[in-house]
């Protein structure tokens, strides 16, 4: 029963969690990007750092190849004039240079292997970052579409101004037409008062015409 109520709860807390998600996406997706965009600056900050020290690491084992260079020449001018006191100090201090510089060397090499791996990264995240706009974007556009269909479907499906407007053109359509029903009523009023009477009864024989028509002033023209 316990595992049960653990269950149904955790399933609820799930559907609460994505319905929040889903209302709230837009704030989250602007939230993760500028999550994302404070992680680069940081990664462009260790970035610089590093490059920094490289280039320190640089400079300083250029000053010691230069102290060593000057430091041999030194050295090869002590044992000509057979100074080998001289000659030997100048020795020990060529190969602590020397030992120094491979050593600054390999930091060298460390830093700028850590560098170009960065700076791949940083690249990599920056290109993400315009994509992840771009994409909110395109997900404000959806969104803003989504909402006007939806108050459109909702303005549609009630029965309110487009139902009456759909009454009021079945009541202009269907009503009968004035002047038709006046036409008629005056052809049953003549029915009724038998004045069509004399001129059906003239149009089939019966008795002189009642009206003059274009065959009696044909034919009287041709008597002419």
């Amino acid at each position: 029963m316990l595992n049960t109520l653990r269950t149904l709860f955790t399933a609820a807390s799930a559907r609460a969690e994505e319905q929040v998600r889903d209302v709230f996406a837009l704030d989250l997706i602007d939230q993760k990007i500028r999550e994302t965009e404070a992680q680069l600056k940081a990664a462009k900050a260790t970035l610089a750092t590093l490059v920094q020290r490289q280039r320190s690491e640089v400079c300083m084992h250029d000053a010691l190849t230069g102290r060593i260079e000057t430091m041999t020449h030194r050295a090869q001018k002590a044992l000509d004039d057979n100074n080998t006191d001289m000659a030997n100090r100048a020795a020990e201090a060529i190969a602590m240079m020397e030992n120094e510089t491979h050593l600054r060397q390999d930091t060298i090499d460390r830093l700028e292997t850590q560098a170009s791996r960065l700076r791949d990264s940083v690249g990599a995240a920056h290109r993400r970052i315009i994509d992840l706009k771009q994409g909110a974007i395109t997900a404000r556009a959806i969104r803003r579409e989504q909402q006007m269909q939806k108050r459109l479907n909702s303005t549609i499906d009630s029965t309110s101004s487009a139902d009456e407007a759909e009454d009021l053109i079945a009541k202009v359509i269907g009503r009968d037409d004035p002047f038709e029903q006046s036409r008629i009523l005056a052809e049953i009023n003549a029915d009724l008062s038998h004045d069509k009477l004399d001129e059906r009864m003239a149009a089939q024989g019966y008795g002189p015409a009642t009206k003059v028509t274009a065959n009696d002033v044909l034919a009287r023209l041709e008597k002419d």
